[in-house]
């Protein structure tokens, strides 16, 4: 089976690299994504493929019975939207959407999907149960794609047992594969604080109450706060401050943006109220008033043990036990996380540097790229591993 696949994938690949350049090169925000949807949908009918849609407006899904039945429900997830960044990159698939870019490599996990989705149609006499794909909008935006996909009924008749997702990571060179069982990413949160004093002359300091003031205690009683915390556990950092006055000129209020990250929904819960305490303590210090919003977003990302031990044996076979590398955390979040907090799950890694060319930039940067023979591995290894559980 392992060359059967392999062979399907040498097959199947200019198409599907074909399918990545043409998402890459016309990329659309989280929520807007229309006209991605609608070529997923054309691609799907031009090969005869059924599906259904209108989860999470965009959404769509794939289910396809193998010709033994069991009561396994495998499911595969692949995202399809893009991020607010203008690509740098000269290629001749490059965006043509000004100020919009795949730069987290969501293209190429369609496109792997579609070609794992080929190959196992092509074989589908060959395998058991039920395989479910799922093409998601909106990972990159709160309050996520796959919450909204989940309410809509995705994982149900027939219910999911199982689920499965690659991600592509430029750090790991291409040919290789990441797995971590267990803990593997963060939660995140938006913090969102508005400092409310009362503005005027700068010169006429009995007239007003400079919110800066409060504001920079506040930046500083929190940055120590969370210092003082294990960083292997969580993360807080403020990325943007703004407050409308000048020279001489006191503004009324400071606006404060930032993210909270963790491994646990325990330190979460605590490090919020802690954010509460800090918050009333300068209030009443510099008698003014502070909002604070914390607007909970995606879920720590736990991978199945069981799980994910049996995927990284069926990889091993697949590529090579040289080939497979564990992981470490990440701070990074992903909204499968959801979806993991309902089915046993797995999210693994794709490599897709290429260390002696010019494809080692990072993951939302504006001259991200992969090394696009990796959508190979990309759909064969997902093909194998679905078949394999």
């Amino acid at each position: 089976m392992i060359e059967e696949i392999k062979r399907l994938s040498n097959e199947y690949f200019e198409e599907i690299l074909n399918i990545r350049r043409y998402l890459h090169k016309h990329p659309e925000l989280s929520f807007k994504e229309f006209q991605t949807s609608k070529y997923i949908k054309d691609t799907l009918n031009s090969w005869g493929i059924e599906f259904t849609e209108g989860y999470a407006n965009t959404g769509i899904l794939v289910t396809l019975n193998g010709d033994v039945k069991t009561e396994k429900v495998i499911a595969l997830r692949a995202d399809f939207d893009a991020l607010p960044i203008h690509e740098e990159n000269d290629v001749s698939y490059k965006s043509i959407n000004h100020g919009i870019m795949h730069a987290c490599g969501h293209d190429a996990h369609t496109a792997s999907m579609l070609g794992a989705l080929k190959i196992l149609n092509e074989l589908r006499s060959k395998w058991s149960g039920i395989i479910k794909f799922i093409f998601q909008p909106a990972e990159e935006m709160l309050p996520g794609g796959a919450k909204q996909m989940i309410e809509d009924g995705v994982l149900l008749s027939p219910n999911v047992t199982e689920m499965l997702a690659q991600h592509v990571l430029p750090e790991l060179e291409s040919g290789k594969v990441g797995f971590k069982e267990g803990k593997y990413m963060a939660s995140t949160d938006e913090i969102y604080i508005n400092v409310i004093g009362k503005g005027g002359h700068a010169a006429l300091p009995q007239n007003y109450n400079n919110p800066l003031l409060p504001t920079s205690d506040l930046i500083l009683t929190l940055n120590k706060v969370f210092l003082n915390r294990n960083h292997k556990n969580s993360i807080f950092a403020l990325g943007y401050v703004y407050a409308k006055g000048s020279t001489n000129v006191i503004p009324d209020n400071v606006n404060l943006k930032g993210t909270f990250r963790a491994l646990t929904e325990d330190h979460r819960d605590i490090a919020h109220q802690e954010m509460r305490d800090v918050v009333e303590k300068i209030e009443k210090k510099y008698n003014v008033k502070i909002d604070l919003d914390i607007r909970k977003g995606y879920p720590a990302l736990f991978n199945d043990e069981k799980i994910t031990k049996k995927h990284i044996l069926n990889a091993k076979k697949y590529l090579g036990t040289e080939n497979v590398v564990e992981l470490p955390v990440r701070m990074t979040a992903e909204d499968f996380s959801y979806f993991a907090n309902k089915v046993p799950s797995c999210f693994y890694r794709i490599g897709v540097g290429n260390p002696s060319a010019k494809y080692n930039y990072g993951l939302h940067t504006s001259k991200f790229n992969i090394e696009e023979s990796s959508l190979k591995i990309g759909m064969g290894l997902m093909a194998y591993l679905t078949i394999s559980s």
